[in-house]
């Protein structure tokens, strides 16, 4: 694995078995996905339980950018926050507000928590979360350089699936190439120092994405892995069936 790649996956199933054993297997992190996932915030604290001990961090991305959302998930002891449909630097401020404690930020503070061992750790010692904005539309293309530039804002991570739906859906004539919005993206991180990201279905595309620039990688997810390999058996039986 390169040096400076930080390999990750989706977590879609809100299974701590499957946490578990994407963290056995070796992952630098994994996406617990409240947006689009299948399971409830309730399915989160077990979930981070099973990373526990291990060298994989928990991210979470959560469904908006609701304060109380951020700081409960942050309590429960996620290493980072990942923030959907971040479009201007102002949102990514509101973002980091959220996720830090006074006086950097807004949150909540409480020492009984489990990002403090229930009281047993020191909070100051806490290592500070992972922010992780997602560029999502054309506008936060547009914008991707403010929000880079916003302290405390650790990675540009694009969806993939929500670009190229904002992009098809405008005109033509004036919508960027894909390709050019993800360079774009790389530079302005580049330029502030930050990290870029994305997600990828299909392993052989790694390499690219990597000489492209993209460091915060998340190749597949636990749905579609199960999906394809249940096709795969299906499609065999009805050619061993023909």
């Amino acid at each position: 694995m390169t040096s400076s790649l930080r390999l990750g996956t989706w977590l879609s199933l809100g299974s701590p078995v499957i946490a578990e054993l994407a963290a056995l297997c070796g992952f630098d992190w994994v996406l617990l996905d409240l947006e689009h996932g299948s399971a409830a915030e309730a399915a989160l604290p077990d979930q981070l339980r099973a990373l526990g001990g291990s060298g994989t961090h928990g991210i979470v991305r959560v469904g908006a950018p609701h304060a109380d959302l951020i700081a409960r998930v942050l309590d429960w002891g996620a290493h980072g926050i990942m923030v959907p449909h971040v479009n201007s630097a102002a949102e990514a401020g509101a973002v980091v507000q959220a996720a830090h404690y006074p006086p950097r930020g807004r949150r909540g503070f409480s020492r009984t928590v489990r990002a403090h061992d229930y009281g047993l750790r020191v909070p100051e010692s806490t290592p500070a979360p992972l922010l992780i904005a997602q560029i999502e539309t054309c506008e936060a293309v547009n914008e991707a350089a403010g929000i880079a530039r916003v302290e405390g804002i650790d990675v540009l991570f694009v969806g993939p699936a929500d670009l190229q739906h904002d992009l098809q859906h405008r005109d033509p004539s004036a919508a960027e190439d894909f390709e050019a919005c993800l360079n774009r993206v790389v530079a302005a991180a580049r330029a502030a120092g930050k990290a870029a990201g994305i997600l990828i279905r299909d392993p052989s595309e790694l390499p690219h994405r990597l000489k492209q620039g993209f460091t915060y990688v998340a190749v597949q997810s636990d749905l579609a892995l199960l999906r394809d390999a249940f096709r795969t058996i299906i499609q065999t039986n009805k050619e061993l069936s023909a």
